[in-house]
């Protein structure tokens, strides 16, 4: 819907005429100028909107007018109008600043620092400060004062706050009232439709059930958001929700990217996502989109043969601090996407919220697993590829980044199908999957592929490596992977004495006493003799693999004593006290990951004391184990093979 903008109207920054834009969630119009600093902050400060070549819901026009219009810029601007404070002496933005630095400063301090906003009285409790406005929020929402619930929200009060005594939240409460404008501000506040109350009703049943049937429908929108914002994306129309039809899956007319392993793998790993962790990969997903749309329009409403270079498009998202810089590096990361790649990206997690939503059940840890086995052998050029790109980059600059501005329209031109989903869908939670699980998966993930590099190099080694002479004996080392007899005992005494003995043959003395005595070696075991220990190591870690594929989980110890033999018989190569600190660092983590690895796999054992064992938590833990044992597996392979070729 579009927006006749009358004269008197002005840019709530620096009081520029005819504004052009408007910040959803602070309510105020804004001009050109003004809007290209409050993109720079990011969708958490201010969601902006263009007042008519953005498509607009009818309802939420309406609501940020009302708020324009009943003052809500003096909200962000209280103290600089308030004659008695120390604030008022502040000089506002005007039409005539330059954007850097003077109209970026004003708004930065009145947006994001909320340097002019009302504070309250200190107080010694914040939970019971933000609680009581709360309370007042949950009262206010009957009526039709969205500039008082707007202060409200300014000042810290919760959309969704549940109400202890009353057993509903504010959006409860608005929609009873059928205050459908308040109910579009609780929601780009975070409120959520699919609340339900002490007695199990939502919103939208109390819309429905006062007869607000435009409110009822409008709830049910906002509770899509998300997944219609994505389809619009990519092929300009929204799910049919009066007839019960909520989502739209567009598909690719070049399909050939869906056929690789690569994407396959790429969906087996978004399935695999806890809710939580799909849910914020949705939202930064959503936040991208916004992003290339409103680049879009950006563009086409600028008058180029004027364009000053202070005002330009947006080209990553920028850094929201609530996020971890995880979270952050990899939002920026999707600006990186081609047209080709992002709809690929949008399409799988529209399908993986849609089959959330509706309760399909999740593809199993086997599956996952064997996918990943049965693409071992294929994944060498896929890897050269995926290695060269890091998961996450460092955040970037304005300068790192080149704009992607016809992004939006390049995915519209594209040739998309859609498969229309038929029938209400109710189900508003998805499902739960474990957090270990998920970990215990991404862990099989790495390792294999640190397995199946390890592979590679070691045959590249074997044709390069020159055929040295063997050492006329074998270097004892001084790196028992039983550093504590006592946390073995289970493993049985015999057990440990022949590990002690092919280690210590020569040496009566033992370890402890013989390691003062010993020199520094520079001495090196010969690559093919390293190569060959460490090819019997990635051959066990296999083994351990397929039986935690397959949920052998008796298959553990046994699996990690032939690994901890391996691991012995390789840090027997070495000297008892290398010169290289890099090697007695490798040559650590080694042993010790091994000890670890046969003492989470004893958990597996019947009958053992304490709480009940979590098999998917030893899991976890027994892939860390092969993880780091492969790890340094390989550091020793490369070490040596660097100081052999010396």
């Amino acid at each position: 819907m579009s927006k006749r903008l009358r004269s008197s109207e002005v840019c709530a920054d620096c009081s520029g005429p005819d504004p052009s834009w408007a910040s959803v969630n602070r309510g105020t119009f804004i001009c050109d100028e003004c809007c290209s600093v409050h993109r720079s902050l990011g969708r958490h400060i201010s969601q902006v909107r263009h007042l008519k070549h953005t498509p607009w819901p009818p309802t939420l026009l309406q609501m940020v007018e009302t708020l324009y219009n009943n003052g809500a810029n003096s909200i962000w601007e209280h103290s600089l109008l308030d004659p008695t404070s120390i604030m008022s002496g502040r000089r506002k933005a005007n039409p005539q600043d330059k954007v850097h630095p003077n109209k970026a400063e004003f708004i930065r301090a009145k947006y994001q620092m909320l340097a002019f906003v009302h504070r309250l009285p200190c107080r010694d409790d914040d939970s019971v400060t933000a609680k009581d406005l709360s309370k007042q929020l949950h009262s206010s929402v009957r009526t039709g004062n969205l500039e008082t619930c707007l202060r409200l929200l300014s000042l810290g009060a919760q959309a969704n706050f549940f109400h202890p005594e009353k057993g509903n939240t504010p959006l409860h409460v608005a929609s009873k009232a059928g205050q459908i404008l308040q109910a579009e501000l609780l929601a780009v506040y975070g409120a959520d439709p699919g609340t339900q109350d002490s007695s199990g009703k939502t919103p939208v049943d109390y819309a429905r059930q006062g007869g607000h049937h435009e409110l009822a429908e409008r709830l049910v929108e906002i509770q899509y958001e998300l997944t219609d914002r994505l389809a619009f994306y990519l092929c300009g129309r929204k799910p049919d929700h009066k007839n019960g039809q909520h989502f739209i899956i567009p598909q690719m007319a070049d399909s050939s990217l869906d056929l690789s392993e690569l994407a396959k793998a790429a969906k087996k790993k978004l399935q695999s996502l806890s809710n939580h962790l799909f849910e914020e990969l949705a939202m930064d997903v959503y936040d991208e989109v916004d992003r290339r749309e409103t680049d879009a329009v950006w563009l086409a409403t600028q008058n180029h043969s004027t364009l000053v270079t202070e005002t330009t498009v947006v080209p990553f998202l920028p850094v929201n601090p609530e996020y971890s810089s995880t979270r952050n590096q990899g939002r920026q990361k999707l600006a990186r996407f081609n047209a080709h790649e992002f709809a690929t990206l949008v399409i799988d997690i529209l399908s993986d919220a849609k089959r959330r939503q509706q309760g399909s059940p999740l593809s199993s840890s086997k599956d996952n697993v064997e996918l990943i086995l049965k693409t071992i052998s294929n994944q060498h050029s896929v890897e050269s590829q995926d290695n060269d790109q890091p998961d996450y980059d460092s955040v970037a600059s304005d300068e790192d980044t080149d704009p992607e501005a016809t992004a939006s329209k390049a995915h519209r031109q594209k040739s998309l199908d859609s498969d229309l989903s038929d029938g209400p869908v109710t189900v508003q939670e998805f499902l739960e999957v474990k957090n270990a699980l998920v970990a215990s998966e991404a862990k099989i993930q790495q390792l294999m592929k640190v397995n199946n590099n390890l592979s590679d190099e070691l045959r590249i080694m074997q044709k390069k490596a020159s055929r040295l002479e063997k050492q006329n004996s074998t270097p004892e080392s001084d790196y028992d992977n039983t550093p504590n007899d006592r946390d073995l005992d289970d493993m049985g005494s015999s057990r440990k004495g022949r590990q002690r003995s092919s280690v210590w043959q020569s040496d009566s003395s033992g370890p402890d006493t013989a390691e003062p005595h010993v020199a520094p070696s520079p001495i090196l075991p010969s690559t093919e003799d390293v190569i060959r220990k460490t090819e019997q190591i990635t051959k066990n870690i296999q083994e351990l693999l397929r039986a935690a594929q397959e949920n052998k989980h008796d298959s553990y110890i046994p699996c990690s004593e032939r690994i901890h033999v391996a691991v012995t018989e390789m840090a027997a190569l070495f000297p008892k006290k290398p010169k290289s600190d890099m090697v007695r660092t490798s040559l650590r983590l080694l042993t010790s990951s091994a000890y670890r690895l046969q003492s989470e796999c004893k958990k597996t054992l019947p009958g053992d004391p304490g709480p009940p064992t979590d098999i998917q938590l030893v899991t976890q833990q027994v892939i860390q184990c092969a993880y780091d044992i492969a790890k340094a597996a390989k550091q020793l392979v490369t070490i040596t093979t660097k100081e052999n070729n010396n």
